[in-house]
């Protein structure tokens, strides 16, 4: 018997980051998105959740909290719901974190995750897409090569959220030591490590608010002690389920925002003498848009719950990705549709909402559990 229900705690959690999005993501989302600018206040504020740290033993100034990634999705979806730029920034150190985490080595962990569970916000990233039409996480373009006593990267990275503030970027480059996932190494790379550049704020029709960059690495030098759980392969496919449960979840979060707002205007906004979510028509697209949402969400939670049993879920993440990425789009849209005319304009914020969904067919890698 499959069983979805969530833990007292994962309710409280999900209670908790879920009354912040309303209260205090929500109405920073417009401005964000308009001055395309995070406040840094709103930024410190869900620091002090202790999203980031939570898993992070306390040897390392943690909480020692169990990592679940149901409960990352839980909280993925919740930020989702209050703004997806705003909730990938302020998740963005789990790029870098929870790989060295999961498999850096001990050395790695202990250089590296003290900086996250510190009072202030610290930015961090990780840099997988690539700027290519044919751009397949088996196959990157992007290669490291050993040379002496360490590595030289070659590549250009994009969608690069943070990647101007961050200390230090996780590179992902294939290294040439087997096919497919098992061909893909993850190196921590510094900002001011020779050879790696990083260009302009990149411009996207979504996720104005939310900074990305291109990042070129020219002959890049890493040490050997770069390499992400050192002579032992990472294990990327399940780094990417990881990355495509989170990204999903926030998905259905932007998605279940979109629904409730137009609901809402649907039971207020009334045409000839009746509201019109009494109109068939409306009712009806209403109805498949709370489907959608309930599908996505267990397509997700089936993918997390498969990670948090130790099994592959490679299959069952990438199903929750490529649905979230053609519902959240059907969504939105259609709550743009309920609000007709209003529905364009920026005075309602689901023309936003539409413009940030289209992210999720487009981008990877931009979260993780």
């Amino acid at each position: 018997m499959v069983d979805f229900q969530l833990t007292e705690e994962q309710q409280m959690i999900r209670d908790t980051v879920g009354a912040f999005a309303r209260d205090e993501i929500r109405p920073a989302a417009r401005p964000a998105d308009e001055s395309c600018e995070i406040p840094a206040d709103l930024i410190a504020k869900i620091w002090e959740l202790g999203l980031v740290r939570g898993p992070i033993p306390e040897n390392y100034g943690g909480d020692d909290g169990e990592r679940s990634a149901i409960t990352g999705a839980v909280v993925a979806e919740e930020l989702g719901y209050g703004d997806l730029s705003i909730a990938i920034h302020s998740l963005a150190p789990r790029l870098l974190a929870y790989p060295v985490l999961e498999q850096g080595t001990d050395a790695q962990k202990a250089a590296y995750l003290k900086r996250f569970t510190g009072p202030a916000f610290v930015a961090a990233t990780a840099a997988l897409m690539e700027p290519r039409w044919d751009f397949d996480l088996t196959d990157l373009a992007t290669t490291a090569r050993r040379e002496g006593g360490g590595f030289v990267i070659d590549g250009v990275k994009c969608a690069v959220p943070l990647a101007a503030d961050s200390d230090a970027i996780l590179v992902y480059a294939k290294s040439g030591s087997g096919a497919g996932f098992k061909a893909v190494d993850a190196f921590l790379v510094r900002r001011d490590a020779a050879g790696l550049k990083i260009g302009e704020r990149e411009k996207n029709m979504g996720l104005r608010a939310l900074a990305t960059y291109e990042v070129t690495l020219d002959k890049c030098k890493v040490g050997a002690d770069a390499r992400v759980g050192g002579e032992k392969e990472i294990d990327f496919s399940r780094l990417m389920s990881e990355t495509r449960v989170a990204f999903a979840a926030m998905g259905v979060g932007v998605m279940r925002a979109a629904f409730e707002y137009a609901r809402d205007y649907a039971k207020e906004r009334k045409a000839f003498g009746a509201p019109i979510a009494t109109k068939q028509a409306i009712a009806f697209m209403l109805a498949d848009m709370a489907i959608e949402i309930d599908a996505a969400r267990l397509l997700v939670w089936e993918a997390a719950s498969r990670l948090d049993k130790g099994a592959d879920a490679l299959k069952e993440s990438y199903l929750a990705k490529n649905y979230v990425a053609a519902s959240a789009l059907k969504v939105t849209d259609n709550a743009v549709q309920v609000l007709g005319g209003h529905g364009y304009i920026r005075e309602h914020p689901v023309e936003m909402w539409l413009r940030n969904a289209r992210a999720f067919a487009a981008l990877d890698g931009l979260a993780t559990v």
